[in-house]
């Protein structure tokens, strides 16, 4: 069975980010953006470039909601990336001290599924993140345990 983990939602004043990459630029870019994030958005026009950092903040933001500590307890902004899917749904890539706040909320047998969805419409970015954990499928390759009727014999 599927479980619902933790949820988190974030809204992000695209001005603000504007504000910040004019202050600080490099230096902000660097300490919360991953490379990957960071080449996103550096592929972007001069006016969507805001936009595209906003909405990664703001899941990055909502996913430290959903993990239930915030940035706190080990978990950066760095630890969070924001990343696509071979099909180009976006989702999160967790380092650090947020993969191991993850893993701890994990029960046995379970493995992490985060969904994540992102917009914006200015002057806001929005994003939303699910952690569920997601039953591991049984491992095929190994034998069946002896007590275990063989219905095959």
């Amino acid at each position: 069975m599927t479980l619902l983990i933790g949820i988190g939602s974030d809204l992000c004043d695209i001005r603000r980010v504007e504000t910040v990459l004019a202050r600080f630029g490099d230096r902000f870019v660097e300490r919360s953006f991953t490379a990957i994030e960071r080449a996103k958005a550096e592929r972007r026009t001069e006016a969507l470039r805001a936009a595209t950092y906003a909405k990664r903040w703001a899941a990055k933001e909502a996913c430290a909601k959903a993990l239930g500590t915030g940035f706190s307890q080990g978990v950066f902004h760095s630890d969070l990336g924001v990343v696509n899917l071979p099909s180009g749904q976006p989702t999160m890539r967790l380092t650090g001290g947020a993969l191991r706040r993850l893993e701890s909320l994990l029960p046995p047998g379970h493995r992490a599924n985060l969904l994540l969805t992102m917009t914006d419409e200015p002057p806001y970015a929005f994003a939303q993140v699910m952690i569920q954990a997601v039953p591991e499928a049984p491992d095929l390759a190994r034998p069946a345990p002896e007590s275990a009727p063989n219905r095959f014999a």
